[in-house]
């Protein structure tokens, strides 16, 4: 069509009118795309902005919570407020799923204030929202193994903190993922055939996630295992550790049968499963269990700051169960 226009004009007017063309053209393709809609410049007091972003929180808009917080940094860039509507940002995204911009949002703040003692907590971040993202076993687990380092990174950095305290429940979660994929790999393994193949998985189990809730299959694919390459000792060996340690698991309690079925009966008989529930029938995989932004040590609320401002005070709790009063905030 363009081609068609121009043959009808030469020299001067041939460029004048395929500018015309073009411009019409590029008005068009960015007509169809809608920007994001932000807040306006306004200069307002920065305790009007950061409450206000509290307030966004607190009702759980999220995106309005972020645009406040965001407006705090653009206009009072080097307060108190500022650094930390850069935590609170962060949360914010992290609250709305939006786990990659809360990731950067705590990259930022480790950049700029890596002595912060606020830092701790934007090391928590990064690492809850990668155990979020965590997927179920069938599926890569990129993301477990990020969660895994992310969280111990925590604990070695900050291991009397209350972080770390929340970061060693979840690395056991993460490991019993691990351990998850680690045994579904090694039953397709075994039902393949491949049974060296498989006892590598199981003992990767046992060797690395032996906490987890599937230590006790994977001793017993253990003896399976062994008993169909005809290594009997090998077989009994696994049977007694199964034995001396879970030797109330319905597990043993099939270990017992083939290795009975095999003449190598196990000295330890099993015990009757009592009523005791996996530890992750005990935990919860919520944001009613994660922290929030910790509220900022000094100076107290109220005071003035080396800038001449006074401190931001601590938003309301949400609505959402009890994750702001963990830290009295």
């Amino acid at each position: 069509m363009i081609k068609s226009v121009l043959r009808n004009f030469s020299g001067r007017k041939v460029a004048m009118v395929a500018t015309a063309v073009l411009v019409a053209l590029s008005v068009s393709a960015c007509a169809g795309k809608r920007k994001k809609p932000t807040l306006a410049y306004e200069e307002r007091p920065v305790e009007l902005l950061y409450s206000t972003g509290a307030n966004r929180l607190d009702r759980g808009s999220w995106n309005e919570a972020v645009d406040y917080f965001r407006e705090v940094e653009r206009q009072h860039p080097y307060s108190e407020w500022s650094r930390r509507s850069i935590l609170m940002t962060g949360y914010a995204h992290y609250m709305g799923n939006q786990y990659n911009e809360a990731i950067s949002d705590a990259d930022r703040f480790i950049g700029l204030y890596p002595g912060n003692p606020s830092a701790s907590y934007a090391y928590y971040l990064k690492a809850v929202c990668y155990f979020e993202q965590i997927v179920d076993v069938n599926r890569d687990q990129a993301a477990t193994e990020q969660a895994m380092a992310a969280l111990r990174d925590v604990v070695q950095r900050y291991p009397n903190s209350e972080y770390a305290q929340d970061a060693r429940l979840k690395i056991d979660m993460v490991s019993d993922q691990l351990a998850g994929k680690e045994m579904t790999i090694g039953r397709y393994y075994l039902k393949n055939g491949q049974t060296l193949a498989a006892i590598g998985r199981f003992r990767t189990v046992v060797d690395r996630h032996q906490t987890t809730s599937h230590t006790p299959e994977a001793l017993y694919r253990l003896v399976e295992s062994y008993l169909t390459l005809g290594l009997l000792d090998e077989a009994k060996r696994n049977g007694a550790v199964l034995g001396y340690n879970f030797p109330g698991d319905p597990w043993y309690a099939e270990a017992y049968k083939l290795l009975t079925a095999n003449n190598l009966k196990p000295a330890v008989e099993p015990l009757k499963a009592g009523n005791k529930k996996n530890f992750l029938d005990r935990l919860t995989h919520d944001k009613d269990k994660t922290l929030a932004p910790p509220a900022a040590a000094t100076p107290a609320d109220g005071a003035p700051t080396t800038a001449g401002e006074t401190k931001p005070a601590a938003p309301a709790k949400p609505k959402k169960g009890g994750i702001m009063g963990v830290l009295g905030m």
